[in-house]
């Protein structure tokens, strides 16, 4: 029996160490806002996703994968380092103007990935800051991605409804002329300098729902003051397409040697304005429209890979950074044409929530001919891809490095259906989901986001769910289950107190 274990022990080392040997590529598709119900595998009936759907066929489709946050900056953070964003202050949603959230030098993602010898691209959507201070956007823009893992950058600055709406490769702005400079202001507009708020008849494409209503770009007003740059501005119709283009050309320029693409998805965050052939594709208007766009990008990646014949040695992983939002900021007719479609699948809550659709989800995980097509129950967290990538290229983490990252290797490529013991979600407060139980500490504040109709999860009694029997939490236990909501208060208080403990 002996002889027998230490001979299975043995072959488990092997094939880990032939897996960390071949040092598949790794491409990172990370969509915004994407519902875990947005996507048809997950169970949508009105929009269809087939190329997102072709990984869920050919690979693993998670039902209980998280992000950290029910926000798109924590998320982010957490991703990137392998730390909750939540215990380092000035992580929450950021402007455009803000500086760098991540230390250079500190442990990342993609680091770990170029000290295993990848090369490293990040191409979309960033929203971690720039610079250590105040940006010069005419200048080197930097720090940035490049210096915190990356080889190559190609992003906007934080998001599309935020100034500034121009794109940055590497350090510098695209398509900048010299002679017109590009200025930012958060807190006061330029001296003639039109806004939404004020010149609603220049409002061409998109107006404003609440707030969103200050620089004028592309017809659409935004977060934000900005002058100049008039030659780099964006047009966000071409967006999605000059994003899928940039991730395309990486595979293409760096698939004879290991690479890792961050593919970061703008779709279908607001403004939604996907590109005229897309424009009443989904009979949902611009939200549904936004979606099929996105998928296309999917697929524009994934035959690239088909056509490199990559597929063999690629681990293709599709996640979003939070649950689904209707209206976010723009009169684009979302909550009017969503008909009988449930962006947050049979879950409760939004973007915004401690409920389970504000951090469960879409998570798809291919690895054509390693990873065994099918449905996995396993909980896990996207705070684990960097301990889990760590050991797919065979690293040992110090142990300050990713101090929240669990090493789900084993879970993500199929290989157990054990995952996390517990998952933390993430909304301004955090809740603890253990098991089948979700438990939600008392909180202030409203109940719905007047502005986004959206619910908070918030509420002055504790909140316990039996997700077993519950699974869009309705039905509060906690007065019923006394010890338990005990229990879980002090599990969630230690487990914000200290980050993991490395099997």
């Amino acid at each position: 029996m002996k002889h027998w274990l230490i001979a299975c022990l043995l072959a488990l080392a092997s094939a880990g160490s032939s897996i960390a040997a071949q040092k598949p590529n790794i491409v990172l598709i990370y969509a915004d806002d994407l519902g875990y119900g947005d996507v048809s595998a997950n169970g949508s009936k009105t929009i269809k996703t087939p190329n997102m759907d072709r990984i869920a066929k050919e690979g693993l489709r998670f039902t209980a994968g998280y992000a950290t946050s029910a926000t798109c900056t924590p998320s982010r953070y957490s991703l990137m380092t392998g730390e909750y964003a939540w215990r380092q202050k000035g992580t929450g949603i950021l402007p455009g103007d803000a500086a760098l959230i991540i230390k250079p030098g500190r442990t990342t993602l993609p680091s770990v990935l170029q000290k295993a010898g990848y090369k490293t691209g990040a191409v979309g959507k960033w929203h971690l800051g720039l610079g250590d201070k105040e940006i010069d956007w005419n200048g080197d823009i930097k720090p940035g991605p490049n210096e915190v893992g990356y080889d190559y950058s190609y992003i906007m600055a934080a998001t599309a409804d935020r100034v500034p709406c121009v794109f940055v490769e590497n350090h510098r702005v695209v398509g900048l002329d010299p002679k017109d400079p590009i200025e930012v202001n958060y807190t006061k507009n330029f001296p003639g300098e039109p806004t939404g708020k004020e010149n609603p008849e220049l409002l061409t494409k998109q107006k404003p729902s609440h707030g969103h209503d200050m620089s004028i770009v592309n017809g659409i007003s935004r977060i934000g003051f900005m002058k100049g740059g008039k030659a780099a501005l964006w047009k966000d119709e071409d967006m999605a397409d000059i994003f899928t283009g940039k991730a395309v050309q990486f595979i293409e320029k760096n698939k004879a040697q290991p690479f890792f693409l961050y593919f970061g998805l703008h779709d279908p965050h607001v403004p939604r304005v996907p590109h005229p052939r897309f424009v009443g594709k989904s009979g949902m208007g611009a939200r549904g429209d936004a979606i099929i766009q996105a998928d296309w990008c999917v697929g524009e990646v994934l035959n690239t890979l088909e056509k490199l014949r990559l597929n063999e040695n690629t681990l293709v992983i599709l996640s979003s950074d939070n649950g689904p939002v209707i209206d976010d900021g723009y009169q684009d007719e979302a909550v009017k044409l969503l008909g009988e479609h449930k962006p947050w699948g049979p879950y409760r809550g939004n973007k915004y929530s401690k409920f389970e659709a504000g951090t469960r989800v879409p998570f798809l995980v291919r690895w054509t001919g390693k990873i065994k097509p099918g449905v996995s129950d396993a909980m896990i967290s996207q705070v684990d891809l960097l301990a889990s990538f760590a050991a797919l290229t065979g690293q040992t983490l110090a142990e300050a490095d990713a101090p929240d990252s669990l090493n789900m290797l084993p879970a993500l490529l199929g290989e157990s259906k054990q995952g996390r013991d517990y998952v933390l979600e993430h909304a301004n407060a955090v809740a603890l989901r253990q098991g089948n139980w979700k438990f939600i500490e008392p909180s202030k504040g409203p109940k719905v986001n007047k502005n986004t109709n959206a619910e908070t999860g918030n509420d002055e009694v504790p909140q316990l769910y039996d997700l077993s029997k519950d699974v869009g939490e309705r039905k509060n236990v906690a007065a019923e289950n006394p010890e338990k909501v005990q229990e879980m208060q002090a599990a969630l208080n230690k487990f914000k107190q200290a980050g993991r403990t490395r099997p």
